[in-house]
Parts: structure tokens; sequence; C-alpha cells
């Protein structure tokens, strides 16, 4: 029985994140940079002979089947090869869901990625990613494979290279319905667009912590989710500079190295924690990747 074990799917954050127009189908037009970092969930491929996807492990609970992205890639994956094999895939959740990380995305990706592999299908990159697009809009940088420059709702997408950089990644005790953010009418949706070169250039020389551009999406959220707002407010007031990933609910901020970031996240949770009101529900000092550990598995 052919396998694969232990195969990762990062989480990303958005460096920055644009909403710039809205299509007359209602999907709205981003600009963002995707960045991928070390927290990562894993997976665990089986081959099968009878062609039946099956899934198991932790972090399943109230995920039903038929909204599993991961099951969705593989019956994809088997439709558009014709391939008879089938798989038994065993998830180990580490990134947590509605937190803007793009935890079920990247599974996907890594589902098709993976068994594209371990099925001997041959599809290549921009293949796959023609079959990630319709799972969702961050699906196709996963299969991508580098930091990108995204432009329309995920499809365009250009590879950039960022510098050397950890993030501590926090979750206040709230959830995020990221329908009902894009829904809001109070969410700006004429931002300006902004040309990759100009991204690009604002890059040299600049010192971690800076953040280029904003999250369009942070302000109707901070107004939907007092927490959230709070834990930024309390950020910013330590001297740190943080913004939201996504549609929230984490915030990050950067560092030049991982001990610069830790040093920061111990001095601000030794001062907001409370047993009786915990502000941080989650916390992770993360690296960021220049490229997705799966980047060379697929043919260009």
């Amino acid at each position: 029985m052919a396998a694969l074990y232990d195969v990762p799917a990062p989480a990303k954050l958005n460096l920055f994140l644009h909403v710039v127009g809205r299509r007359p189908d209602g999907y709205h037009l981003l600009q963002t940079v995707f960045r991928f970092v070390d927290l990562c969930d894993t997976l665990d491929f089986e081959t099968t002979a009878d062609g039946s996807i099956e899934r198991a492990g932790e972090g399943l609970a109230g995920l039903p089947a038929e909204q599993d992205l991961v099951l969705r890639a593989a019956r994809d994956l088997q439709q558009a090869t014709g391939t008879r094999r089938g798989a038994r895939i065993r998830y180990d959740k580490r990134i947590p869901a509605g937190g803007g990380l793009g935890g079920g995305s990247s599974d996907a990706a890594t589902t098709l990625v993976a068994l594209n592999r371990l099925w001997g299908t041959g599809l290549t990159r921009a293949e796959l990613m023609r079959l990630a697009l319709p799972l969702g809009a961050d699906v196709p940088v996963f299969v991508f494979g580098r930091a990108a420059f995204a432009q329309g709702v995920g499809e365009d997408l250009t590879a950039v290279d960022l510098p050397e950089r950890a993030y501590w990644i926090v979750r206040p005790p709230a959830h995020v319905t990221t329908a009902d953010v894009f829904c809001a009418p109070d969410l700006t949706r004429d931002s300006e667009s902004v040309k990759i070169a100009v991204f690009t250039d604002w890059q040299i020389g600049r010192d971690a912590g800076d953040f280029f551009g904003r999250n369009d999406l942070e302000a109707v959220v901070f107004r939907q989710q007092p927490p959230i707002a709070a834990l930024a407010q309390t950020m910013q007031d330590a001297g740190v500079e943080v913004r939201m990933t996504g549609s929230g609910s984490c915030l990050f901020a950067e560092f030049s190295d991982a001990a610069q970031a830790g040093m920061h996240r111990d001095r601000i949770i030794g001062k907001i924690e409370n047993p009786l009101d915990r502000a941080i529900e989650g916390s992770w000092i993360c690296q960021g990747l220049g490229d997705h550990p799966l980047l060379g598995w697929v043919a260009d």
C-alpha cells in the first residue's frame, strides 16, 4: 500500500489586504501579499484500491463531510484525472479554524499536491491551481508554493521575495464569520489599486514590524468583535505594531527573529493575561517561510 505520512500544510498570513472592487457576481476583488509560516497542520495519505475517500483524525468535530475541503479536493482530483484510486486521509490539525490563517485552504492544497504525487496522476502546477480555485480563493496560493502578490479573486499570483522574519500570532477569544465581514455594508470596497513594484520598492531597507498598506477588513471586524479590537489596542499600547490576517480573528506582529518575538510576547502576555478574563486564546511564535514545503512536489 502506497502512503505519504506527516505531509505539511502551512498557515498563511496576509501582510496587507485591500478590497479594490466587486464583480457583478458578488465576488470581491482583492490585493494582498501571502506569506507562509511554519505553523502547520500535517496529513497522512494511504491509497485505497476501491476509490473510496475516507477521513479521520483530530480537529474534525463539527466539520460536516460535505463542507470538508480536503474531501472535495480529493474527489475533484479523482474526477479530473479519472483515477480509480482512493485514499484514507488522517488529519493532525494545529492551525486554529476561523482565524484567518488559511488552515482549511492549506489542507485542501496539500491534498491536491500529495495525492497527485501518490496516485501518479501527473498534473502540472497550473492544472492543480485550476482545480484549487473553485475550492476557495486562498487555495491556489498554497499550490503555487511561493510567497505571492495576489490580485483578482485569488487566481492572479506573482512570486515575491520577502526578508527573513519571525511572527507572533495571537488569537483572541472571538469567532469571525468571513461571509458576515464581506457582506457588511460598512466594508470599504474601493481601495486604490497598488502596483507590485510599489510593494517591492517599499520593502528595500524597511525595518521589521513596518507594515505596508492596511487590512481593509479590520475596521469591520473590530466593530463586530470588541475582544479583537481590545487585544489589538493593548498590543499597540505596548509598543508593538499589529495587524489582522485575512478576515480574522488572529492578529500578528512582525519581528526580526524568534528571540525578539518571544521577548515581546512574554512582556505583553505577562501584563494582560488574567485567569478570570483571558484576552488571548492562542499564541504562536512562527518563522516566515520563503517557499511552501511541498514546492518541489509539483512540476511547473
